[in-house]
């Protein structure tokens, strides 16, 4: 059984697909993007806490 009906058979093929849909060194690079996107976003959420205190 899996997440809502999807296997995880049907995952691996979907990572398969992208994979070489977009290629590995382009999925690294959205996923170092999306990390940095993440990080200055919990960033500028202290800092807004900190000046409104």
């Amino acid at each position: 059984m899996g997440l809502g009906g999807i296997h995880i058979w049907h995952m691996l093929i979907l990572l398969l697909v992208v994979v070489l849909v977009f290629g590995s060194k382009r999925l690294a690079g959205a996923g170092e993007d999306l990390g940095t996107a993440i990080r200055d976003f919990r960033k500028a959420m202290r800092d807004d806490d900190a000046s409104k205190q």
